[in-house]
């Protein structure tokens, strides 16, 4: 997978810090989880995994998506799968989905593909996980043809996955709201994978970036199925990421009812252009969503 990453030359704030602000914050309403998704803070995971788990824990997260499985090696940021879901389990810390590199395979054929998805429901078993997520097509990949036959690949992934006792999602970028044989990619994955085999990862920063809809009305068209939301901000000049509440999307007007959504987990996620620090910006951001938006998940 391909992802900007943007990192200042502040580094790190210390650990007195960062516990000095976010020390015993308010924990969420029970009926979810404060999420992140974990690629917010990789350069720290890929360093120090157990410590990097534990200060974002003192922040309030809960509940994280996994990026940073090696598929050959079975492990999760250079910890085998059992290690790293005892890390877990040490901090009274949950992960409920993974990003998984799907798309490197796209071209290897049916059986590489499927052979991948088996490792992927072997790791994420381990680690107790509730779904595996499509989460990335790199820029040559995406042509009239690959989109054409994405559906069907879906499908098929998504029926493997669900054999097995997890769920199978897709997650948006802006690309797929662009159009191909005059239709947008995301409309193809709408209207020709089987709900009940792809469920939808709404990246709301996407949605709004790409300008085309909006959250409210992508759940009013596919009530149920947009099983779990990225939240995260849109910078006002220069529409690069931010931290939640540094940017200029009004997420109190934004966000769907979600019963509607269907929804089971959320993440808030912040891909780069840290302000001062990833850890920092995680902090901020946790800071902003329990003032601002945690009461729309009551």
């Amino acid at each position: 997978m391909h992802r900007r990453t943007f990192i200042t030359g502040l580094g790190l704030l210390g650990a007195g810090t960062l516990l000095s602000r976010t020390s015993h914050p308010p924990r969420p309403n029970p009926r979810f989880k404060m999420g992140l998704q974990l690629f917010s803070v990789n350069e720290d995971m890929t360093r120090d995994a157990a410590d990097t788990l534990r200060r974002v824990g003192e922040m309030g997260y809960q509940d994280f998506e996994i990026y940073g499985f090696d598929a050959d090696k079975g492990t999760f940021y250079g910890h085998p799968a059992p290690e790293f879901r005892q890390m877990l389990d040490d901090l009274g810390l949950t992960a409920s989905s993974g990003h998984f590199g799907f798309s490197s395979l796209l071209d290897a054929g049916e059986d590489a593909m499927l052979r991948f998805v088996d490792q992927c429901i072997e790791g994420a078993h381990t680690l107790g996980l509730r779904y595996l997520t499509w989460p990335w097509m790199a820029p040559e990949q995406r042509t009239a043809a690959t989109f054409r036959a994405l559906p069907d690949l879906l499908n098929t992934i998504g029926e493997r996955t669900k054999a097995a006792g997890l769920g199978f999602a897709y997650h948006n970028h802006g690309f797929e709201f662009e159009e191909y044989d005059g239709k947008t990619s995301y409309e193809r994955i709408l209207q020709e994978t089987d709900p009940a085999l792809v469920k939808l990862q709404m990246d709301m920063y996407w949605v709004m970036h790409a300008g085309r809809t909006t959250p409210q009305a992508l759940v009013a068209d596919q009530p149920g199925r947009f099983v779990m939301w990225h939240i995260k901000d849109m910078h006002k000049e220069s529409r690069d990421y931010t931290e939640l509440g540094n940017g200029s999307i009004d997420y109190a007007a934004a966000l769907p009812d979600p019963v509607r959504s269907g929804l089971e987990f959320y993440y808030l996620e912040q891909g780069g252009n840290f302000t001062h620090s990833a850890l920092r910006s995680a902090a901020d951001s946790a800071d902003y969503f329990r003032k601002h938006l945690l009461a729309h998940f009551s």
